[in-house]
């Protein structure tokens, strides 16, 4: 009965029941995590997804709202969602409602679909003079909804901010259907509580956001782009803190790569070359942008690294002096997942620390995780200027399969990363979101008082935990 009513609202074309129709939505991109559902539903409208979460609704049918499905942390998967009675879930897929609804160079705003792809955001913002200031490796498949359910991060943080900074409004199906329309422009509304940032960083637990108004920045006019090599973590801080004494809000990445995670990109995109010294412990990739297209850089930077060199900091440097040399450079740092995915079961962490803090986590991080587990490299990938430190022990794709009890040493392995950034005032969770991987450890490095609140503003948007069930909380 369920399945006749959502073929009603959105077509029977977009309801897919077939195994290998459902396939691509049921199990996590890394091929983790795996979960049954009822159906994958694909609404094309607001008004469609306000429909099928009331027929769900009336079913007690559980929903799991799903974006480009690029979770780090199972955060979109069906995973361990089915009722008492073994009823599974419904995927509904934002995938078709993909359109830019307009664009505002003046207010430097845009309005879209959830489910636009981020580069497609990207790109329409460039197509106007401007930028949107989030960016990631994912950017490609992502979309804006999901990132704005995690409130994702990436590469250019330091300079523009997260992505709860970016948003201006949202529209919102809540979980008894009713359509919250937050979708405004405005960069000053002062008028009670600020309901969206209750949706932004949700993971899909209070509502389905299905439209976004979202900030746009002047489009930089000129960049400088310099490969750096270090002997160690506290010599790139010491660089970060130079260059942000020199270059202030131009820096628009800044970005940390050990001599491990470089090899695993080389041999897994052996086409790749790396700039300048292969042999060195750290590399750090660094951009200056200005939207003034007269502005120096170029100088800046060459400035910027005489000093840097004359301090013993800088093993050696390499400067783009190409648009195709900084997509070079930036190739390297973006095909950082995919070689992770190939060379082995890395145990991601996504801890944020104080930035000052970076070094001392990393060197302790490693002490405490190597003493236990010797046999694990450790793969280490960081937006330094921001403090968010991707941390990752990794096995052997053969060592990981004599192990019985995978998932306890994964917890456990994490648990130990997550302990050292803690002790430093930090986070076990960055960018990424809790999903499900990390409830436990939502419930475990969290204040009580903080998971009631968490747990009381849950339970009052959806009282039947209709919503991403499992995930988060």
């Amino acid at each position: 009965m369920l399945l006749n009513q959502l073929r009603e609202h959105v077509g029977t074309a977009h309801v897919l029941t077939d195994e290998a129709d459902v396939a691509p939505y049921v199990q996590d991109w890394r091929g983790r995590y795996r979960g049954e559902v009822i159906a994958v539903v694909q609404p094309a409208t607001t008004q469609e997804v306000a429909a099928v979460v009331q027929c769900c609704a009336k079913a007690g049918v559980k929903l799991i709202p799903q974006g480009g499905h690029t979770s780090m942390v199972g955060g979109a998967t069906p995973v361990g969602t089915q009722r008492s009675d073994g009823t599974a879930p419904v995927v509904l897929s934002l995938r078709r409602m993909n359109r830019i609804l307009e664009v505002d160079p003046v207010g430097n705003t845009l309005i879209a679909q959830a489910g636009c792809v981020l580069q497609t955001i990207q790109e329409e913002a460039a197509r106007h003079g401007r930028l949107y200031g989030v960016t990631l490796g994912a950017e490609g498949s992502c979309q804006i909804g999901g990132n704005i359910s995690t409130n994702a991060g990436g590469t250019g943080v330091l300079k523009y901010g997260n992505t709860r900074e970016q948003v201006l409004g949202l529209e919102v199906v809540l979980p008894d259907g009713r359509i919250w329309n937050g979708l405004r422009t405005l960069r000053k509304d002062n008028t009670g509580y600020n309901l969206k940032h209750l949706f932004i960083g949700g993971e899909g637990t209070l509502g389905i956001i299905t439209a976004v108004a979202v900030r746009l920045h002047p489009q930089p006019a000129i960049t400088s782009t310099a490969w750096l090599t270090f002997d160690s973590v506290d010599n790139a801080l010491a660089c970060l803190a130079l260059l942000q004494t020199m270059a202030g809000d131009r820096i628009a990445g800044y970005e940390l790569l050990n001599q491990l995670q470089l090899q695993a990109v080389l041999t897994h995109f052996p086409s790749v070359r790396l700039p300048t010294d292969a042999q060195a412990p750290y590399a750090v990739l660094v951009e200056l942008s200005d939207t003034y297209a007269k502005a120096d850089l170029q100088g800046l930077m060459e400035d910027a690294l005489s000093q840097l060199f004359e301090r013993g900091l800088v093993r050696d440097a390499a400067i783009a002096t190409s648009e195709s040399q900084r997509a070079a450079f930036w190739h390297i740092r973006h095909s950082i997942s995919e070689s992770n995915r190939k060379a082995g079961m890395g145990l991601s962490t996504d801890v944020a620390v104080p930035v000052k803090s970076v070094a001392l986590f990393i060197e302790q991080a490693s002490q405490a995780v190597q003493a236990r587990w010797p046999q694990l490299d450790i793969v280490l990938v960081a937006h330094m200027g921001d403090g968010n430190v991707h941390f990752i022990p990794r096995f052997s794709f053969e060592e990981w399969a004599r192990i019985p009890n995978q998932g306890e040493v994964a917890d456990a392995v994490r648990a130990v990363v997550h302990d050292v950034a803690v002790s430093f005032g930090g986070t076990f969770s960055a960018e990424h979101g809790v999903g499900h991987v990390l409830v436990k450890e939502l419930v475990r490095l969290r204040s009580p008082l903080e998971l009631e609140l968490m747990k009381r503003i849950r339970s009052t948007l959806d009282p039947h935990a209709l919503l991403n069930p499992g995930k988060l909380l």
